[in-house]
């Protein structure tokens, strides 16, 4: 349907960054440089997630792949936070 347009380009969007940024991590020159780059892809976990979210509050599509999605969309999301911080740790201690 035309109305559900907008969640479509914005989930194109959000989920193609978060493994464009990802992907840059991998490859990144600095820890502060891989530490931006998850922070980004984190940011874009959490966008995702809240489209997703309003997906399933709208019913659009099958409610078993609104679940699915939901979980992977979380399941991102804490393992991007999770290595942030583990970053963010490690380059205070690193720091001092």
């Amino acid at each position: 349907m035309k109305e559900y347009d907008v969640f479509r380009y914005q989930l194109s969007k959000s989920a193609t960054s978060m493994g464009a940024n990802y992907e840059e991590a991998q490859g990144a020159f600095s820890k502060r440089e891989f530490a931006s780059k998850i922070g980004i892809c984190l940011r874009e976990s959490k966008e995702t997630n809240y489209i997703y979210r309003g997906i399933v509050a709208l019913k659009i599509g099958k409610q078993s792949e609104r679940t699915r999605l939901v979980k992977e969309s979380d399941k991102l999301q804490r393992i991007f936070g999770s290595i942030l911080k583990k970053v963010s740790i490690n380059n205070i201690k690193s720091e001092k």
